[in-house]
């Protein structure tokens, strides 16, 4: 019998189906096991259970750590020093429960846990802590009460579902000019403002959960209830995703439940003594290139810490859904580390977290079910069959996968070609070749191709040329052939997309540099954990030139939902560097040439008359202006064909839609 309709959809899958149903089976199989009768929603309110609560004025708190032989609060109020009368009392299945007046707490105390075990002892932070702070000098973390009197209440709906995601992704530390930490309140009141006026329907901000190691861009998480407290409160991210909701911006969290940081202090690693309460034992427990903790997807109380994250998240803070980061290692005990997945057999072939992708698949199945227009993305560079397909057809559940190999395409063309042996049917393959079933979210480069040690597009393709020749009054041959190739590459990428596009904050108008947090390598420096938004404000420099057409690349595709079409090939010349498509009805002409332009370049088209709506090569953009965009084309009949001629100057791309 088939439980999974997926060897339907992909027929190269049916020497695996044995396989494929059991999985399916098995994430059924665990979601009866965890609810036993109740929701999936009820399973997920550990958040509500755990940790500290004010209830009937009195101070309720509880952990689970079943290693543990004694549990102690402690702080201010005890000297730091465990006492008898703030022990915990052990209530049964691991866990420890306090009942303390209303008095020994106010809002902003601090507090921890002294848990001992056999064999030890040691201070941790609550594991579902809602509030976590750094000692600005000893950089020690406690967990924080935030308790205001009153709950921040949303003014602002959130946004319809959203068919096709445009990203603009977010680090709020670094999205300041200036050399520090950015807030949530200066973020929502200088840089929100420049989101909506781009056109980018969605925000995915990075590093919320907090972290100790800033430097880590937030995927080493300790805390996975806190928000990180450098960058504000509580309420004023709450504020802040409010504000984006009333400009009609939806706000994903990238979330991080792939692994954890091996602090003990400050994280879940060791808590209760043993390595394997939330991890797996020995080395399958410990992640070899991110020097982190793995965690045990097996292990029910694991899934309820997990799912009540996500509902946490989604119910407390108003998140429109979850980019989940390193799916790829969750779903592979050797962390798709050295593996091509050149063959199907590498997803069946023993060395898959089936415990893992189960969590996923319960993850978004409670996802979508407390809110059915959130939206759920996975990066998974591995290419799982069903990971973006419905649970109804058999499928994980995600709403669309990251298309990771188109940015690392445009990383070695650059790098590793001349212009003139760039070739067009690669970047047509590259850019189109995914899954009819399954959506994705392509890219040219994201935060990853902007880390010291990497290159943005934008460097890549000028260097050092970035430095003397960005004024709008000295020419360089340098610069010109990168903003030209700037625009084109992001042209290509969204317009071959499979239903969603995202770029990094900045990298939208050619942001200078890498990203380089402060370390002891750079002296502590922020100089380049920051956005320089003044270069693009600049009319004397040429940054603003690729800002205005990265905003009227957003509106294109937005006004003519292009995605709705899959992209229909008219030509790819490889010899001429040409590359003519047309998708939902707008027709795009590329010619990466770096020296030929073509007059009169003919192909067959549709009868009628055609308009230029976007042209790279305008002034507007820092163009050459080569083409009058306000002549119409028109169709002409020869040897019973109906041709559209074009000139098409080198490096430049056009978009052309009907004329009526």
């Amino acid at each position: 019998m088939k439980v999974s309709q997926l060897t339907e959809i992909d027929p190269f899958l049916i020497p695996f189906e044995r396989t494929i149903n059991r999985r399916f089976e098995e994430m059924q199989k665990k979601e009866k096991d965890i609810t036993n009768g109740m929701s999936l929603s009820d399973f997920a309110n550990g958040y509500l259970y755990f940790g500290l609560h004010n209830v009937n004025n009195n101070w309720i708190i509880r952990e689970w750590a079943p290693n543990a032989t004694n549990v102690y609060l402690i702080g201010e109020f005890s000297n730091w020093k465990p006492q008898q009368k703030y022990r915990l009392k052990h209530t049964g299945n691991g866990i420890w429960e306090g009942v303390f007046v209303n008095s020994l707490f106010s809002h902003l105390d601090l507090y921890k846990f002294y848990i001992e075990w056999n064999g030890g002892s040691g201070e941790r932070i609550p594991s579902y802590s809602q509030r976590v702070v750094f000692d600005e000098k000893t950089h020690i973390a406690t967990a924080q009460v935030w308790h205001t009197g009153s709950k921040y209440k949303f003014n602002n709906k959130a946004p319809e579902a959203i068919k096709n995601p445009l990203i603009y992704e977010v680090h709020i530390g670094m999205s300041s000019e200036e050399q520090k930490i950015s807030t949530y309140n200066e973020f929502r009141n200088s840089v929100l403002p420049r989101v909506k006026r781009l056109g980018y329907n969605i925000i995915q901000l990075m590093a919320i959960q907090e972290h100790p190691y800033y430097g880590s861009f937030g995927y080493q998480v300790s805390n996975f209830f806190a928000p990180s407290s450098r960058f504000g409160t509580p309420d004023e991210l709450k504020q802040l995703i409010d504000a984006a909701h009333g400009e009609g911006i939806a706000v994903v969290l990238d979330i991080v439940h792939s692994h954890s940081v091996k602090n003990e202090n400050e994280g879940l690693s060791r808590f209760d003594g043993t390595e394997y309460q939330y991890f797996h034992k020995g080395e399958r427990g410990n992640h070899p290139v991110w020097d982190s903790r793995c965690f045990d997807y097996a292990k029910n109380e694991v899934i309820h810490f997990l799912l009540s994250n996500c509902k946490y998240w989604l119910e407390e803070y108003k998140f429109d859904g979850f980019r989940f980061d390193g799916v790829t290692s969750m779903i592979y005990t050797h962390h798709g580390l050295g593996v091509d997945f050149g063959d199907y057999r590498l997803y069946f072939d023993g060395n898959q977290d089936e415990d893992a992708i189960t969590y996923l698949y319960l993850a978004n199945k409670l996802i979508h079910s407390l809110n059915p227009k959130a939206l759920t993305i996975a990066e998974d560079v591995s290419g799982m069959p069903g990971m973006a397909i419905s649970q109804q057809l058999g499928g994980i559940g995600f709403d669309f996968r990251m298309s990771m190999g188109v940015a690392d395409f445009w990383s070695k063309t650059i790098s590793e070609r001349h212009d003139e042996d760039w070739i067009v049917g690669d970047m047509f393959f590259r850019m189109s070749d995914k899954r009819m079933e399954e959506n994705t979210v392509s890219y040219a480069e994201c935060h990853d191709q902007a880390m010291v040690g990497d290159k943005t597009i934008m460097f890549r393709l000028v260097d050092k040329e970035m430095y003397s020749y960005m004024s709008i009054f000295t020419p360089n041959i340098v610069i010109d052939r990168g903003i030209a190739l700037h625009k084109m590459i992001r042209l290509i990428t969204i317009s071959l997309a499979g239903g969603g596009y995202l770029t990094f904050m900045g990298n939208e108008f050619g942001h200078p540099e890498w990203i380089d947090f402060p370390r002891q390598g750079n002296n502590f420096s922020y100089y380049y954990a920051r956005r320089q938004w003044h270069l693009v404000d600049d009319e004397l420099l040429k940054y603003q030139y690729l800002r205005n057409f990265d905003e009227d690349m957003i509106k294109l595709v937005k006004t003519h939902n292009i995605f709705s079409k899959r992209p229909q090939q008219f030509v790819c010349n490889n010899s001429d560097q040409v590359l003519i498509f047309e998708r939902n009805e707008l027709l795009f002409a590329f010619n990466f040439s770096p020296a030929q332009s073509y007059t009169d370049y003919g192909f067959e088209m549709d009868k009628g008359k055609y308009k230029v709506i976007l042209d790279s090569d305008s002034e507007k953009y820092y163009g050459f202006r080569r083409n009058d965009d306000n002549v119409i084309h028109a169709t002409r009949r020869e040897n019973g064909t109906d041709m559209l001629k074009l000139y098409l100057p080198s490096r430049t791309a056009l978009v052309l839609t009907k004329y009526k």
